[in-house]
């Protein structure tokens, strides 16, 4: 376990608002969204779903005096993966979004990068390990 740095534990936070308010659009939206998007209605709503339960484990991360380091680095490796696949999804041709799509894949990715990197920096400060 490490103390958490307050820049952690606020990217922490950023990214669970962040992530709760799109888990709750695209679990509950996700045909409204598909219709405005142009991509799959079956994806938004299973990327909804998977967001609840990361919003739930990120937040918890946040309220956290002492985290333990691998958690926050998944969620680090997570975040940039994230980011690295909703590129790779707009280049690989697999869906067919129009620009408001495109656009909204593209922000969220970028969201996301900037949140792996707060995280990052935010770990790098935390300070050292707690005793158990």
């Amino acid at each position: 376990m490490i103390d958490a740095s307050t820049l952690l534990r606020r990217a922490l936070l950023a990214d669970a608002i962040f992530s709760g308010v799109a888990a709750l659009g695209f679990t509950f939206g996700a045909s409204a969204f598909a219709s405005l998007f142009n991509l799959p209605e079956a994806l938004l709503r299973e990327t909804g779903l998977f967001l609840i339960a990361y919003t739930a484990l990120v937040g918890w991360l946040a309220s956290r005096g002492s985290v333990a380091k691998p958690l926050v680095l998944l969620i680090v490796v997570g975040n940039a993966a994230w980011t690295v696949g909703s590129i790779a999804l707009l280049l690989s041709g697999a869906v067919s979004p129009n620009l408001a799509g495109e656009l909204m894949v593209v922000a969220q990715a970028i969201a996301t990068g900037v949140f792996a990197e707060l995280q990052y920096v935010g770990l790098r400060r935390s300070g050292s390990m707690l005793a158990a």
